[in-house]
Formats: C-alpha cells, structure tokens, sequence
C-alpha cells in the first residue's frame, strides 16, 4: 500500500491550481441519469470518487467518455450519455466505496420510476444516515422499503412535487431532492435546504439543461417539473475545500503562494477563521494569495454552509497546533471527526478532547513521526502537520487521499516542498 513520506520545514512558496470540486463533480455526474442527451462536464477533477461515480453509471449503461486532457496538469473533460441506461441497480459492491452513489436514487426515480440502491459507504466519521433522503421522496410520492442492504424504491406513476421541509439541513439530502424535483408533477418546494455553493453549480447544470429552479444558495429553493430535460456542458465550480486546504497548508509552513482558480467568496468563514488566526489573505485577478509569518490561536466552531466547514476542521486543527496560545475547535456537523487527534499527538501536538470540542495548545513546534489516515479531510490534515514538522513524517493509508486530492504531492512538491509517493 502505498505511502507518503515528508521532510518537513519548507515554507510553501509559488503557485497551486484549484481543480474542479470533487464535492460538485460527482453529483452533476448524477444529474445525466436524468436525460437522454449527453452531458458534458468541464473541470472535472482526476480522483478514485469520480473513477467509482463513473463505474456506477457504467454499470447501469450510461455511456461514460473521459477526454484525455491537453497536459499532464490539465483540467478533465467528461461526457455522459444517460439515452443508453439499461439497469436502475447500484450495487453494494461499487456503492460501498463512497456515500456519494446515494445520488442516484432520485435521479433513477424520477426518469425511470424504480430504483434498486445499495445503502452507502464511505469515510468511518460517523453515521451520516440517510433517512432525509428516503423521507422526502417519499413525500414525493415515491414507495420505499429496505431490503438485504439495498433501498428499493418505486414511483410508477411518477413523482409528485410537495413541499418539503428537512428538519435539519442535509446537503445530501437536498441535492437528492432537487435531482427528483426537476421530472416530477407539479413543483416543489424544498424548505430549510443546503445553502451550499455546490448546490447553486447543481442547480445551474440542471437549468442549463432544461430544469426550472429557483431560490438555490438561499434556503427555501423552488423546482417547477418539467416534461424532459436535454443534454448540456457545464463548468464544474473549483474546489472550496482544496482551496482551503491548500491555504492551511501554506500558511502551517509560513510560506506565501498563490492558489489560482480559487474562488474566495466560496470559503468567506475559513477566511474569517485563517485571518483570526494572522493568515493573510489576499484576492488577486487569478485567484488567492496565502501569506503567513506568526500564527495565534482562534476559536472555531463548523456549522452548515455559510458556516466554517466540517471538511476543514482537521486541516484548521493541524494548522493551530504551533499558534501561540490556545483554540477550541467544536465539531458539530460528525460525531467522530476527531480521528486525527492521537496522529497529531504523535508528532507532538497538545490537544485534550471534551465531546465534541478539542482544546488545541500551540506548541513550539512538531517532530515528523510515522502517522496512520483515518479518513479523506483526516489524511491531508496529516500531510499539513508533516509539512510543518521537523524531520520525516510518513503517512499511511493514503488511499483516502487519492478519493479527494488531485496530484497532491506534485502540486505541494512544486512549491517546494520535500515529499514523495512511495510504492507499497
């Protein structure tokens, strides 16, 4: 299995590329199950999630279609052809790889009116049910039932609109819904729905192809069902969790670079929270400019879009383990997302967990150590300490990472820093 070793103490210093949001990517792959067109999706992302989606709709007979890009680093060209789906089965043993095969359950439901879905796998952060879903296409109109693993789903007389209002707010959920929304009867109203930059690139790839969607970003959106949809190409957004990674990571080294396609307005409270803490940060015509000299510990608390991200929690903490002083970090989106904690201890980190929240005492500095990953935003936070550690630092388990990160460590290598890819 494959590792990554790190010598750390190099501050960060050039230019990183932002590639397409892997959190957008997959569910726009979903959004082709819905037409017969083709869908052509700009900036995809090189990640095993987006080779897993793929095989899951090939599985099915989608036609999938990588164009081979123009450079080494250039962004990915996906088409998609949902005329020639022959199945409406994902099965366990592609599903189990990551939550997102989920998505195709409305899709599947509202074009072809059945639907045969693995429950999901994916990261051990914890339990991250999937009963918004199921409730609210049952509200939809949809007939559901559990059988050996799978949701098996029925909608023979089509789907519904309704309104729906989500007891608590589930991006998941309402990019599931709003896939479902776009074929059925009538329109839907989708109350206390994800504000998420994600869901607003979903809605305009599914208006591009025909959908009427309103109120995306906000949170009460409006889908008016229509007939059919059409084929279309659409521009998958840049990553606001790689852009923010990335930043961590500069700024853990002391470094300065740039992050060229980041989309600053996408990530406004890890801006707040990078700034609190003395990083500097600077939009410039191409993107972001990370700058960091001291570091001081702040508080932070994830909270659904717009607030700080749960996927950036681990990296912000492997960022304030050498502020000065202290910080508080409450997790309130996972009940396990603190995983990271005993391999940040290892390389020397102060932290006491209480619940939900970490305490973080900044220390002088870390010492590499070898580190085992626990999950995708887990695995790069290692990577963020062992870039700041002195000595090596030896990442295992990094699978994780190839879910998430494109080229991670050709792009943190071309800003300097000492780390490679070692064969297992």
């Amino acid at each position: 299995m494959d590792k990554i070793r790190i010598v750390g103490g190099t501050p960060l210093k050039g230019e990183i590329r932002i590639g397409g949001a892997k959190n957008s990517a997959l569910k726009l792959m979903c959004t082709s199950i819905l037409t017969d067109g083709d869908l052509v999706l700009e900036n995809v992302p090189r990640l095993a999630d987006i080779r897993t989606t793929a095989q899951l709709l090939e599985s099915m007979g989608v036609g999938v279609t990588f164009a081979e890009p123009e450079g080494e680093d250039a962004p990915q060209r996906l088409t998609l052809g949902g005329g020639s789906l022959n199945s409406t089965l994902a099965d366990y043993d592609i599903v189990r790889k990551m939550r997102a095969g989920v998505l195709v359950l409305g899709p599947l439901l509202a074009k072809h009116g059945k639907a045969r879905v693995s429950l999901p796998g994916g990261c051990a952060i914890g339990t991250r049910p999937v009963d918004l879903h199921l409730k609210g296409l049952q509200q939809l109109g949809a007939e559901i039932d559990l059988d050996g693993g799978y949701i098996v789903a029925a909608a023979p007389n089509g789907l519904i609109g309704a309104e729906v209002t989500f007891p608590f707010v589930s991006v998941g959920a309402t990019e599931n819904l709003i896939m479902a929304a776009t074929l059925a009867k009538g329109t839907t109203r989708l109350v206390n729905a994800a504000r998420e930059p994600e869901i607003v690139d979903l809605a305009n790839c599914l208006i591009a192809m025909g959908a009427r969607i309103s109120g995306a970003g906000s949170d009460t959106i409006e889908i008016e069902g229509v007939d059919s949809l059409s084929g279309a190409t659409h521009t998958v957004m840049p990553d606001r969790i790689e852009t923010g990674t990335y930043a961590m990571a500069v700024a853990a080294t002391r470094g300065d670079a740039v992050l060229v396609g980041a989309l600053p307005e996408t990530l406004g409270a890890a801006i707040a929270s990078m700034a609190a803490a003395g990083v500097i940060v600077d939009h410039v015509p191409n993107g972001m400019r990370i700058r960091c000299g001291a570091l001081v510990g702040t508080d932070v608390m994830t909270e659904p879009y717009p607030g700080f991200p749960t996927d950036l929690q681990a990296q912000m903490m492997a960022l304030m383990v050498t502020a000065q002083g202290a910080s508080m970090l409450t997790e309130t989106i996972f009940e396990n997302r603190f995983m990271h904690v005993p391999e940040l201890m290892r390389m020397g980190a102060n932290i006491n967990l209480h619940g939900r929240s970490a305490m973080v005492r900044g220390v002088p500095r870390l010492t590499g150590a070898p580190v085992m990953a626990t999950d995708l935003r887990a695995s790069v936070a290692l990577v963020i300490a062992g870039l700041a550690a002195q000595g090596e630092t030896m990442v295992n388990r990094i699978y994780h990472l190839d879910r998430g990160y494109e080229r991670l460590d050709r792009k943190l290598a071309a800003c300097g820093a000492q780390i490679e890819r070692v064969a297992g």
